[in-house]
């Protein structure tokens, strides 16, 4: 972990529970604060509110930044783009997920338990929690994004 400890909002539908449970303990252990917005077991459950709840939490600055999980990570990830002010990326490997943070500024993090592994899935959180943004030229198209946004 880089920098001052960092809260970090997590939430997943029941297919993405198990994995959410290892990424708590693995963030907990690295000494992160984990605010786990649910779904609150592996029984059935509806990405768009868990994907909603992480996405306000992080919006609202009670969480730095947030990783949401389901089957693919597309539904969850376009349930918290949805959220005012949120830019969650849809990461399948480490390379993206950095990109992400250097480039575009995310904020949250979305992972698709059916397509990464644990293992995989803790390299790719590493990296975006590792990586800062890098401002400059990228500022001005993170700064575009958000006026589209503001324009609806």
């Amino acid at each position: 972990m880089t920098g001052k400890i960092k809260t970090i909002a997590l939430g997943s539908d029941h297919a993405g529970y198990e994995l959410k449970k290892t990424i708590a303990d693995w963030l907990t252990e690295g000494g992160w604060d984990v605010r786990d917005v649910g779904a609150p077991n592996a029984e059935r459950a509806d990405y768009p509110q868990y994907g909603k709840a992480a996405a306000e939490a992080v919006q609202s600055g009670e969480c730095e930044l947030g990783v949401v999980i389901c089957g693919t990570g597309v539904g969850i990830a376009l349930a918290a783009n949805k959220v005012r002010g949120i830019r969650c990326a849809m990461c399948s490997e480490p390379f993206t997920a950095k990109l992400s943070r250097q480039h575009n500024d995310a904020n949250m993090l979305a992972l698709g338990a059916r397509v990464v592994g644990p293992g995989l899935a803790l390299m790719i959180v590493k990296e975006f929690l590792d990586t800062e943004f890098e401002g400059g030229r990228h500022r001005t198209r993170v700064d575009m994004i958000m006026q589209i946004e503001a324009s609806q």
